[in-house]
């Protein structure tokens, strides 16, 4: 689906109180999820304007923004 959400909290929200934690505790979460967050945001608008970029380019960055949403999970579930 075009522009669907894709935040770490849509996606988890069993871990909101988790994230939030974290977000202030641990910078190493903090960072990829600011890394996260902003091509998830890119992601999301250029799918609204109907991708005006290359399908490559998307794919990776989509395989990009899985990557690091299981990063950010395995660090979710450790914590």
């Amino acid at each position: 689906m075009l522009g669907e959400n894709h935040s770490l909290t849509h996606e988890f929200p069993e871990y909101i109180d988790k994230i939030k934690e974290l977000l202030q505790s641990d910078v190493k979460f903090s960072e990829k999820m600011k890394v996260y967050d902003a091509i998830d945001e890119e992601i999301r608008s250029l799918e609204l304007r109907d991708s005006p970029i290359g399908d490559d380019i998307m794919r990776e960055k989509k395989h990009i923004r899985s990557v690091l949403k299981d990063e950010l999970y395995r660090l979710l579930i450790k914590a």
